[in-house]
């Protein structure tokens, strides 16, 4: 594990409110909408890729899903995320404290019906760490299972959190997903933070071929 890139995001969430965070969304509508598209049942194992503090995990819950797992590099921000849950709901799903780029556990996993990443990898700016992201998706997802990835859009910052980040479009997206995924939806999206100011996102739904 990047013990740097972990201090760095355990600062981040010791320092405040989740809900002030840069990229807090009170309901993930986004990433809903594309979820929507999936053809997946509750029983099915979703995986949250940068689970973080947000309220993806809320809404699966909220939606009936039963098989949850929220993946972090900061146990601090998943802390928070189950302390918010409560304890009822929190024991619903499955944490794991790990890094993409240097897998321990997440690597284990199998049969992953939907990988949703909200801004993780736009955070991965060395070409290994981005080969070791998408191979770890391809080990772990599931034949027919899908891939939601939410990014900085090539308009978007080139900052975040005090840290460089990579930009895409879906072009971009789905040369590291050739032959093996197709892509379903993808649309520009403008996210407006608690401070008021904009930023622009990718969002992007790929499907893993039978």
């Amino acid at each position: 594990m990047n013990n740097k890139t972990k201090e760095h995001w355990n600062d981040i969430y010791n320092t405040g409110e989740v809900s002030i965070l840069g990229w807090y969304e009170e309901k993930p509508t986004p990433c809903l909408r594309l979820l929507g598209k999936c053809d997946v049942d509750k029983d099915e194992p979703i995986l949250d890729v940068g689970a973080g503090a947000s309220t993806f995990i809320d809404s699966l819950l909220n939606k009936k899903f039963t098989n949850i797992i929220a993946v972090d590099i900061s146990e601090i921000a998943l802390n928070k995320l189950q302390e918010r849950l409560g304890k009822e709901k929190a024991s619903k799903v499955k944490w794991i404290i790990d890094d993409v780029t240097y897998p321990k556990h997440i690597n284990k996993l199998e049969d992953i019906a939907v990988w949703h990443d909200r801004a993780v990898l736009h955070f991965l700016l060395e070409e290994e760490q981005i080969q070791t992201y998408f191979s770890i998706l391809k080990q772990v997802v599931r034949k027919g299972g899908y891939v939601i990835i939410a990014t900085f859009s090539i308009k978007g910052a080139r900052k975040c959190s005090g840290l460089n980040v990579k930009n895409y479009d879906s072009n971009m997206l789905a040369e590291y997903l050739v032959e093996e995924f197709h892509l379903i939806d993808a649309f520009d999206y403008t996210y407006r933070m608690p401070s008021g100011d904009v930023r622009p996102y990718i969002y992007t739904l790929f499907q893993r071929e039978n």
